[in-house]
């Protein structure tokens, strides 16, 4: 008699950032030679001397995924348990929004607008008039560090919040937590949100940054961020598993990438040694149903600003946080760890990178020896189907337009 496939609980985790190698079009994105987790492994031994170590990780069969200097890949008959394998994005774009929202089922087949020489001087005016600001400072392309450096000086002395964007689909507004106020900084973002549905772009972002180098403190973001994403064009995965009655909870900043659908609670975090500790709590408390965590660290504090040791650290401090999440876990419980797009700290740059992602999947409740190969997925939406079927005991229902194939029979658990 076959077990039953419900499962108690789904514990979804994304590497935010952490890309597995350059996909098939790449070179359209300007992206030819990306991989995110093997020329990190590489240059990473070059500048620290040693090796990545990430023994729990290379367990579970990372290094089968992508060639990854350091780490080994895992042969079929170790007797240890898991499955990995790789995805493609079939959506346009290579940006948070369209990674997460395809996993959850929704291809984006037209891509956000970007605004590389900056917003309309009409748009942004209106904003500001709607808002009562002064003017903005910057209004261009420009890293999020480098624009409060150059900015935050002159944001602080007149008061206009500093606007950029990147080669994303990104409406970014940062301004000084004390000088101009973060309750006034999220008013004004929820504001720029309306504007950007019109003009189709992907994320609002408010960038709270605190210090003063008139007294020797540097500036500095917090993680008081807060990200304002356009509704979901369609219900996902999740909003399907909430409708069956099956609990939703997102961690760091899942709830914000969806608008709130398909999440019914959310716990915000700062960074991934805080997203990680509530991670663990959260699977402690036997909390039944869908646990959905991003880690934004890889992305935000080290892909974007090429930092190579940095990322590396942040993935050995990861992969020791391993082996307590998997005693956590229940006898029927599944682990999903993925990421939403590449963010290679070796490329040239400082955007996402447009590759697959890694997926590596583990459950107590798996009776087949050794590792399971479930090979290079057809879109990022099969993971929310094995979700969705694990969770809800059956596959999604037919006719559904939603993007995914789940993979749970091949998890060796069935």
């Amino acid at each position: 008699m076959s077990m039953k496939t419900t499962f108690d609980r789904v514990v979804w985790i994304v590497l935010d950032g952490v890309g597995a190698g350059e996909l098939p079009d790449a070179q359209v994105y300007g992206d030819r030679g990306s991989n995110t987790l093997g020329n990190l492994s590489r240059q990473f031994k070059e500048r620290e001397g040693r090796t990545l170590k990430l023994p729990h990780l290379e367990s579970l069969g990372i290094g089968n995924i992508t060639p990854m200097e350091g780490v080994t890949a895992q042969g079929s008959t170790t007797g240890k348990k898991g499955a990995y394998g790789r995805a493609i994005e079939r959506s346009l774009g290579k940006d948070t929004t369209s990674g997460h929202w395809e996993m959850a089922g929704l291809i984006v087949s037209k891509a956000f607008a970007t605004f590389p020489n900056g917003f309309s001087a009409d748009v942004v005016d209106g904003w500001c008039e709607e808002n009562n600001l002064p003017g903005v400072l910057g209004n261009k392309a420009a890293s999020g560090t480098d624009i409060i450096e150059e900015l935050g000086e002159e944001h602080m002395r007149t008061g206009k919040p500093i606007l950029y964007t990147s080669a994303d689909s990104v409406w970014q507004i940062a301004a000084h937590e004390e000088s101009f106020g973060l309750e006034r900084l999220y008013k004004i973002s929820k504001s720029a949100r309306k504007l950007c549905d019109d003009l189709q772009i992907s994320r609002v972002i408010a960038r709270p940054f605190v210090g003063n180098p008139k007294e020797g403190k540097p500036f500095k973001r917090t993680y008081n961020r807060k990200d304002y994403a356009q509704d979901p064009f369609a219900k996902t995965h999740l909003d399907l598993i909430c409708e069956k009655g099956v609990k939703t909870l997102g961690v760091g900043k899942i709830s914000n990438i969806y608008a709130g659908h398909g999440i019914q609670e959310n716990i915000d975090t700062k960074g991934n040694t805080d997203g990680i500790r509530v991670l663990i709590e959260e699977v402690k408390s036997a909390r039944p149903g869908l646990i959905y965590c991003n880690l934004i660290d890889f992305d935000m504090l080290y892909g974007h600003r090429r930092d190579v040791p940095g990322f590396g650290h942040a993935l050995e401090e990861f992969d020791k946080s391993v082996p307590e999440l998997l005693r956590s876990l229940g006898p029927r419980d599944l682990l999903i760890m993925t990421a939403d797009h590449g963010n290679d700290p070796t490329y040239p740059g400082t955007d996402h990178t447009r590759e697959y992602i890694p997926i590596i999947a583990y459950s107590h409740a798996q009776k087949s020896a050794g590792l399971c190969d479930i090979g290079v997925r057809s879109s990022f939406g099969d993971i929310g189907a094995t979700v969705y079927e694990a969770l809800v005991g059956s596959p999604l229902p037919a006719g559904t337009s939603l993007a995914g194939q789940s993979f749970l029979h091949e998890l060796g658990i069935q």
